[in-house]
C-alpha cells in the first residue's frame, strides 16, 4: 500500500517583529530569512520548503503588516495579503509578551474571509509567566475559528514539533513541489543581498535600516573556487552614505566582514565581498526603483 504524502502552502502573517522568520528559520535548519529586532525587516514574501518522508510544507514568511507610509510600505503590505490567497494554511502569529492590540485586531478582520484552516501561534512564551500566557489564550481564543492554538518559543523549540505535526495533518494530499534538498525559491543572489541588509540593521540605528536597499550585481567563480561577490547598498541621502561608511569605513568594513561569514556559510566556499554606498534619492517612493531593487510581486505557485 502506498503511503500518502501531504503537501501545501502555508502562509505566515502577524504584526511586524512577532518571530516570523526566526520560526521559519528554525523549522528548516538554515537561515534563509533575515532576522533583526526592529520592525519590518522582512519585505518580500521569502519562501521556505519543509521537506519530510511524508511531507513537504512551502511555508510564506511575509513582511509584518502595517500601516504603510511609502511605496515601499504598500508594497510590503500588498506582498503579505497576497500570500493568503490560494495557500492551504494559514499560521497567525502574534508576540504572548505583548497584549493583543489594533494591528492584531486588524489583521484579524482580514482573517475572517479566509477559508483555509488559520493556526494561531503565540511565539515567545518564554517571556511570560503561565498566568500571562493562558490570559492572552483567552484574549485570542474566540476572535477566529482557529484549527488549534499553539503557545511556542522559536528560541527554545517549545511545541514546534507539536505545530508542525498538525500543520501537516491539516494539509491535503499533494505532490512534492521541490526536491527534497532544496529550502528556497530565492536564487542565491537575493539571500546573499538580504544577508548583507541584515548586518546593516543589526549595526545601524533611527532611520537608517528602513532607507536602505541591497542589490548583487554580480557573483562568480575564480580558479581557486572563492566566490567574488560584488553587491550595492542604496541610500535615500549623502548623510547616511556618510553613516554606512563610518569613519576611516569601519562600519561598511565590520557589515562587509559579518556578512562574508554568513554568505561563506550559505555558498559552501570562500568568499570575496566587495561592498559599495550609493545614494538615490528618496528611492522608497518610487515604483520604477522598487522593481530596481527586487520588489516585484510574483506568484509563487508558477
Amino acid at each position: 500500500m502506498t503511503k500518502s504524502f501531504k503537501s501545501g502552502f502555508v502562509a505566515i502573517v502577524g504584526r511586524p517583529n512577532v518571530g516570523k522568520s526566526t520560526f521559519m528559520n528554525y523549522v528548516l535548519g538554515q537561515k534563509i530569512a533575515i532576522m533583526s529586532d526592529k520592525a519590518q525587516t522582512t519585505r518580500n514574501k521569502i519562501q521556505g520548503v519543509y521537506t519530510k518522508d511524508n511531507a513537504q510544507i512551502v511555508f510564506l514568511d511575509t513582511p509584518g503588516i502595517h500601516k504603510p507610509k511609502h511605496e515601499l510600505g504598500e508594497f510590503m503590505v500588498k506582498s503579505a495579503y497576497s500570500a493568503l490567497k490560494e495557500v492551504d494554511a494559514v499560521l497567525f502569529m502574534v508576540n504572548v509578551s505583548e497584549k493583543r492590540g489594533p494591528g492584531d485586531d486588524f489583521i484579524i478582520e482580514k482573517l475572517k474571509g479566509i477559508k483555509t484552516p488559520i493556526f494561531l501561534v503565540l511565539n515567545k512564551i518564554d517571556l511570560v509567566t503561565p498566568e500571562v500566557l493562558l490570559e492572552r489564550v483567552e484574549s485570542y481564543k474566540d476572535a477566529l475559528d482557529f484549527a488549534g492554538v499553539f503557545p511556542i518559543s522559536v528560541l527554545q523549540g517549545n511545541n514546534v514539533n507539536e505545530l508542525m505535526e498538525a500543520l501537516i495533518e491539516a494539509l491535503p494530499e499533494g505532490p512534492q513541489y521541490y526536491p527534497a534538498d532544496q529550502i528556497t525559491d530565492h536564487p542565491e543572489y537575493f539571500v546573499v543581498s538580504e544577508l548583507i541588509r541584515e548586518k546593516i540593521l543589526q549595526l545601524t540605528q533611527e532611520e537608517i535600516p528602513h532607507s536602505v536597499a541591497v542589490t548583487v550585481d554580480k557573483m562568480q567563480k575564480d580558479e581557486f573556487d572563492k566566490v567574488h561577490v560584488y553587491a550595492n547598498i542604496i541610500v535615500e541621502r549623502k548623510s547616511q552614505k556618510g553613516i554606512i561608511i563610518g569613519k576611516g569605513g569601519r562600519l561598511l568594513k565590520e557589515i562587509g566582514t559579518r556578512a562574508r561569514r554568513d554568505i561563506q556559510q550559505l555558498l559552501g566556499n570562500k568568499v570575496y565581498l566587495e561592498l559599495w554606498v550609493k545614494v538615490e534619492k528618496d528611492w522608497r517612493k518610487r515604483k520604477s526603483n522598487l522593481q530596481e531593487y527586487g520588489y516585484k510581486e510574483t506568484d509563487y505557485r508558477d
